[in-house]
């Protein structure tokens, strides 16, 4: 039972109506996200798709309050990769860890691709500064659950509800892409676009 000095709980109850509208969004962003891929100009011949959003999302932990099954709820890793910036954690489109040594976060995108840069939103209704100093590394390795893998960006500050553009050195080959804090923190991440290179051609 929760006391008077904890956080509110908001409790969401979803239509049959509504769930098909959300259903019906999401593959509308989808479809929107694979049909108009960013620009690459520093790649002659090729685009940028975020690929990402096929995925599969897992984290080191789940956020949790209690015996509320809300947090949980609101906290799972595969929210990242939902095509929603929506910056609002309560809203239910962020991912959140609890707040544990090395948090991490990761995406398998099911096979390994060339990345040029990882795009990432940030919370807005609480504590962007936790996001600070975390390590975006990108390979093939499972090994210390991804983050043995080379180092494509280190975040520095930015600010609540932000949505930044980290770029690699030179585009990086793999499959698996980690978000991880090297210390003691909470993890919570709006949104995490993975933007590899494809060719950009009609026939191909």
């Amino acid at each position: 039972m929760l006391s008077p000095s904890d956080p509110p709980v908001y409790t969401c109850y979803l239509t049959d109506r509504m769930k098909l509208l959300k259903v019906i969004l999401l593959s509308q962003i989808l479809a929107v996200s694979m049909a108009n891929p960013l620009a690459a100009p520093n790649y002659p011949g090729f685009k940028l798709v975020n690929v990402a959003l096929q995925g599969k999302a897992t984290q080191s932990v789940l956020f949790h309050h209690g015996n509320s099954p809300h947090y949980s709820a609101f906290s799972q890793p595969g929210h990242a990769i939902d095509g929603n910036r929506d910056s609002h954690w309560h809203h239910g489109s962020c991912t959140h860890t609890a707040n544990v040594p090395n948090p991490w976060w990761r995406v398998d995108l099911l096979k390994p691709y060339k990345i040029v840069s990882v795009t990432i939103t940030n919370r807005q209704d609480c504590c962007a500064e936790r996001i600070n100093g975390a390590q975006i590394r990108i390979g093939n390795s499972l090994e210390n659950n991804g983050i043995d893998n080379p180092v494509c960006s280190v975040i520095g500050s930015w600010g609540s509800g932000a949505t930044q553009t980290f770029t690699c050195p030179e585009p990086m080959v793999g499959r698996y892409v980690t978000v991880y804090i090297p210390r003691a923190e909470y993890l919570h991440l709006c949104e995490v676009e993975v933007n590899a290179l494809f060719p950009d051609c009609e026939e191909c």
